[in-house]
């Protein structure tokens, strides 16, 4: 079978561009201040720091305005809330994020719990999750958002169709798993949850038409684990001996899968690109 790589270098440059001309439109040519994303980075774990600095040069290369905050290792939690404090009470900062993952004695729900949901980019506060559980209007997670912006540019049908979503984190396996299955134009798949204590995981794998591996261990996805004529989206990164590598295994499911993405190169530059979505969402909302 020729398996088809979901290009998300390419989508994202089409959405960057899509993003542009709404920013010209809307905003440049009436005069209004450019969309502004506040980043507090707490630490010095180094992915955290190739993620924010992968968002940063995002921002330039699309003209949204940025301020970043690096907090040092073992600032003390009440000083990370007087900085988020502060960008809430900002009128110029439209959206902001907390990089996670967060130091061990942080409270992470805490943490995210005082972020203004109105400027909650990332999609991880109660309410913006809850309103979209509930298919409201709200910040969705911008990994979720991505993996459903893929499949949806590449008219993958997930209508009546089953996926199965390995990992159940608040950053992707859970969101996914409600965009998915909502009653929406584009939704209405039949989603099963696994995860790395599931049992037999297999059986679920193999019946499954779409496979979106979020689970965190590198090359966990075999292709001895899925039918043939599969989906299969794989949201993990690992820097595993000077080699990038997904949650998939990338070669051994090359040849099963009909679609499949790349690691790097698939959901990574998408997720990217949805922060900017978001930003600028905050950043017309403030503008009403």
């Amino acid at each position: 079978m020729t398996t088809q790589l979901l290009n998300g270098n390419l989508l994202a440059k089409e959405i960057k561009n899509e993003i542009s001309n709404i920013i010209e439109k809307k905003i440049l040519n009436e005069n209004k201040r450019m969309p502004h994303l506040g980043i507090i980075l707490t630490g010095n774990n180094s992915s955290s720091i190739t993620y924010v600095n992968n968002k940063i040069k995002e921002c330039k290369n699309i003209g949204i305005q940025y301020s970043l905050i690096h907090l040092p290792i073992n600032t003390l939690e009440n000083k990370l809330l007087e900085e988020i404090k502060k960008m809430n009470r900002n009128p110029y900062i439209d959206g902001f994020i907390v990089q996670l993952p967060l130091e061990k004695h942080m409270n992470q729900d805490k943490i995210i719990l005082s972020i203004d949901p109105k400027k909650d980019v990332d999609g991880f506060h109660p309410e913006n999750f809850g309103k979209m559980s509930l298919g409201m209007k709200a910040f969705f997670p911008a990994t979720a958002l991505g993996i459903l912006t893929v499949l949806e540019r590449y008219k993958i049908q997930i209508y009546g169709k089953h996926t199965v979503v390995i990992g159940r984190s608040r950053i992707v396996g859970r969101p996914i798993s409600i965009l998915m299955s909502r009653k929406n134009y584009f939704g209405n798949s039949t989603v099963t949850i696994t995860h790395s204590k599931t049992k037999n995981i297999e059986f679920y794998t193999k019946q499954a038409d779409i496979i979106i591996v979020a689970v965190g261990i590198p090359k966990f996805l075999k292709g001895k684990m899925i039918k043939k004529g599969a989906v299969v989206i794989d949201v993990g990164i690992h820097n595993h001996e000077n080699k990038i590598l997904g949650d998939v295994d990338f070669y051994s499911v090359y040849g099963r899968a009909s679609y499949l993405t790349p690691v790097p190169g698939g959901i990574g530059p998408m997720t990217r690109v949805m922060l900017l979505k978001n930003t600028l969402m905050a950043a017309l909302n403030n503008r009403k």
